[in-house]
């Protein structure tokens, strides 16, 4: 198990840019797929306090769900590049 989880959505541009970020720095990280109903996404609703996607946790860091893929790529680069 990683420190970094992504929650994200196949097919989601946002979430893409975020992988591809991920990617590049060479991170460990877990990917936890979310229902397509927005009503149905009571893990990320828990961890972010919204339903949108992406969103990251960052366990090392002290990190609780961190959304908005610019705000989380911006934070990746900060933190790990």
């Amino acid at each position: 198990m990683s420190d970094i989880t992504l929650y994200e959505l196949p097919g989601c541009p946002f979430c893409a840019k975020v992988r591809t970020k991920l990617d590049d720095l060479e991170l460990d990280y877990d990917v936890i797929e979310v229902p397509r109903s927005r009503e149905d996404r009571t893990e990320v609703e828990r961890v972010s306090g919204q339903t949108g996607v992406p969103v990251i946790t960052d366990e090392s860091q002290g990190v609780e769900g961190m959304h908005e893929s610019d705000d989380i790529v911006d934070y990746l680069e900060e933190t790990y590049a």
